[in-house]
């Protein structure tokens, strides 16, 4: 079965719309649970402006009845309360307007899809490239992904995320009994840290960048508890989890570097300090007392935690903007200056959630398959039964 969503809608049009298709049916849809996860993502010490105006919500337009998925596709859309003030500049038909109005921007900032995708579409006003690669689209993601989650807790698979790092301020390590913490934090909290010391010198690292004029970048991590062996494979390239995990959180706008388990850190041990060892007990089977490896093994989930990591660069719209050249004088100017975050790293932690579910919600389905949620959840038991057996 094929699972697959579809974004569409601009920054700072009248709504962003997401299909999903591929959905079982009999997935019972919370719609609290999906404005929650919404609310989610527009929370976090360093969010901009925007916040205060956006109260982002999904309106359902077609595959559920009576709070459950039918199997069909499953249409939302999300309105973007901000287009009130843009209408002028994001008129869909009818003629250019005049002067001020239309909001041409003509200065691409550094670091942000501004000329690229200028050059690409042969535009001279990048604002029709950067209103839609602006993160608002991961407004429509984080539905879909919330979606996900609904799925994959059917079968007892749980998503949460945690701050890693702020600038140079880094988060202790977390132990795998973290994760239910993790996953209790409110959505009022600043950071998604346990440690209060660590969270005020996250914030203070927000403040100071503010008071500077700059944006600064930090480090997110995804957590998955719950899956079995074998999403994912190691028989073609395209199919390896770890290689689809990291291609999704990749595609998170601002994210430049992706490491799974302690990726990163095993570049610098020698293999008898970085392998887990694995051991086995009648009562609990296979396992790992340590998860290096982040979950993931030759392509394939192993059974333990899985484990991703985001690297988020600092945002290309600064208080304080770097030079930048006209697209249309091609003359010397400071670039455009647009509302934005010092930092979304709470944000981008949500968003990261939302990325990893949907990847293993595909993958499960690839494995398990069925057209209702009963199908698939004796099928997944069945797998269990024999992994117990083995």
């Amino acid at each position: 079965m094929a699972l697959r969503f579809l974004t569409a809608g601009e920054s700072h049009g009248p709504a962003l719309q997401v299909i999903v298709e591929g959905l079982p049916a009999g997935i019972r849809i919370d719609p609290d649970r999906v404005d929650g996860e919404l609310k989610r993502r527009m929370g976090g010490f360093g969010r901009g402006g925007r916040m205060e105006i956006e109260r982002d919500r999904v309106e359902w337009l077609a595959g559920v009845r009576f709070g459950k998925t039918l199997g069909s596709p499953v249409a939302m859309q999300i309105s973007n309360l901000d287009h009130a003030n843009w209408s002028d500049a994001m008129s869909p038909l009818g003629p250019v307007p005049e002067g001020d109005k239309a909001r041409r921007v003509t200065r691409p900032r550094p670091g942000h899809a501004d000329l690229a995708g200028s050059l690409k579409y042969d535009t001279h006003d990048a604002r029709d490239v950067f209103e839609r690669s602006s993160a608002r689209e991961t407004a429509a993601r984080t539905a879909a992904g919330a979606l996900a989650k609904l799925l994959l807790e059917t079968v007892g698979i749980k998503v949460t995320s945690h701050t890693v790092a702020v600038g140079e301020v880094q988060a202790p390590a977390l132990a795998d009994a973290a994760f239910d913490a993790l996953a209790a934090l409110t959505d009022e909290a600043p950071m998604r840290v346990l440690d209060d010391a660590t969270m005020q010198a996250m914030i203070d690292a927000v403040k100071k960048a503010q008071a500077d004029g700059e944006s600064i970048g930090g480090q997110f991590e995804v957590l998955a508890r719950g899956v079995p062996p074998g999403l994912g494979s190691h028989v073609h390239w395209d199919r390896r989890l770890d290689g689809r995990l990291a291609g999704a959180l990749m595609s998170i706008q601002a994210v430049k570097a992706v490491s799974v388990g302690e990726g990163v850190e095993g570049a610098t041990r020698p293999g008898s300090e970085h392998h887990d060892t694995i051991l086995h007990s009648a009562e609990r089977g296979f396992e790992r007392p340590t998860n290096r490896a982040g979950g993931i093994e030759g392509g394939m989930s192993n059974g333990e935690t899985i484990r991703c990591r985001g690297w988020l660069k600092p945002l290309a719209t600064l208080p304080r903007p770097l030079e930048s050249a006209d697209l249309v004088t091609k003359q010397p100017f400071e670039a455009v200056r647009e509302r934005t975050d010092t930092i979304p790293i709470v944000a981008a932690g949500v968003v990261g959630e939302a990325m990893v579910a949907w990847i293993l919600a595909e993958e499960l389905l690839i494995k398990f398959g069925g057209d209702c949620v009963r199908e698939l959840r004796r099928t997944v038991d069945a797998y269990r039964r024999q992994l117990a057996e083995y």
